[in-house]
């Protein structure tokens, strides 16, 4: 169904009418409530301590939503954490780095939770040896927990199930004070593995550099369909598959209805709906007020890990502050397409030799929104 961009606006402004005027039951009915109870339910883990430390860690920010974490509980008080690699991103991740760092946050977070519980954890990652190039069938870390009534608690664990990847545009007339942002650097236990700067010279060079990058991901033809493949549009299609890019709300359902977001609308780069993308996410990068990154010495498997870890703590005392945050990735990939991008950032950002971005994100103050869909912590359980 091929509409002008005045037919998009026109159907689009309509279908807000209607949704508006039957506000209430439409609304309530296009929550994908099933895919939302694992942030709503982690008090129903049951007794044992491992799995109540896994409903926490399945809530972990990771890219693309793919929630890359399996589980083997077969040993008592131990887990051992594999990376679900039928998730991987092989086309904007090729070498599994930013899945890696995603595995990081989880394991902070499990940390967090454990400790809450009363439980201290040992740690050992790539027991059998760090993988190269591309993650393989060895374990990620290797976990025991162990009882500790003095275990340290976490005060920013508090925040977890209110975390979000805030991916809406924020408020530009609300400056970020920097001295709030050098907390939530000190939560990432500090520079010069985590920096932040609100210099509005380098928030300039960021935004441009940051929307050029996402307009190279989505007009190279393979990583534009790697992210379409994995688009969940309407609550139908989050609720069978709680993972990717959701495309939830009223709105987007109403505009699925109308004939006007698809699949192949969203592949086509000369779709009416492809440019109201390009748009949408315009306003994303255009509305950064600040920005948040992370750099490790090296680009080991650990040092991803770690950054992982550094980030998900970011992300929650920025969550104590008030603040709104969001990953931007694009020009951290490291595809041939991106390069001249990617070296452009590290010029940018000023970063040594040796010394590699794991991630960047954007922050500011922003709307409320809602948490993205989970799996169930029970189905990433792989033995028991």
């Amino acid at each position: 169904m091929a509409l002008s961009r005045r037919s998009f606006i026109r159907i689009a402004g309509s279908s807000a009418v209607i949704v508006a005027a039957g506000a209430g039951a439409f609304v309530l009915t296009r929550e994908p409530t099933d895919a939302l109870t694992p942030w709503r339910s982690t008090a129903a883990a049951g007794n044992d301590p491992r799995h109540k430390a896994l409903a926490f860690a399945i809530l972990a920010p990771n890219p693309h939503n793919r929630q890359p974490w399996l589980v083997d509980l077969s040993r008592p008080g131990e887990a051992v954490l594999y990376c679900d690699r039928d998730r991987l991103l092989p086309e904007t991740d090729p070498f599994s780095r930013q899945i890696t760092v995603g595995l990081g946050c989880f394991l902070e977070i499990l940390r967090m939770a454990a400790a809450e519980d009363g439980h201290d954890i040992s740690v050992t990652t790539f027991p059998d040896g760090e993988p190269g190039d591309n993650l393989d069938g060895r374990p990620v870390a290797h976990i025991s927990f162990k009882p500790a009534a003095g275990a340290a608690k976490d005060p920013l664990f508090r925040h977890v199930l209110s975390r979000r990847s805030n991916k809406e545009p924020y408020d530009i007339e609300r400056t970020v004070d920097p001295a709030i942002l050098q907390e939530v650097v000190k939560a990432a236990h500090g520079e010069p593995a985590a920096k932040a700067s609100t210099d509005q010279t380098l928030v300039d060079a960021l935004r441009d550099l940051t929307w050029r990058a996402h307009l190279m991901e989505m007009e190279t033809p393979r990583t534009l369909m790697e992210s379409v493949r994995l688009m969940r549009i309407g609550k139908a299609e989050i609720e069978a598959n709680p993972d990717g890019i959701d495309l939830g709300g009223p709105m987007m359902e109403t505009l699925k209805a109308f004939g006007l977001l698809d699949r192949e609308q969203l592949a086509d780069p000369s779709s009416t709906a492809f440019a109201q993308g390009l748009d949408i996410y315009r306003a994303i990068t255009q509305t950064a007020m600040g920005y948040v990154w992370i750099v490790s010495d090296g680009n080991s498997r650990a040092a991803q890990l770690d950054a992982g870890r550094r980030y998900v703590r970011a992300n929650l005392a920025a969550t104590a502050a008030g603040l709104a945050m969001h990953p931007l990735s694009q020009a951290l990939q490291e595809y041939p397409e991106m390069a001249v991008l990617y070296r452009e950032l590290r010029e940018t950002l000023t970063v040594g030799e040796g010394r590699t971005v794991q991630m960047l994100a954007r922050v500011g103050y922003g709307p409320e929104i809602g948490p993205s869909p989970r799996w169930p912590f029970e189905s990433r359980i792989v033995r028991a």
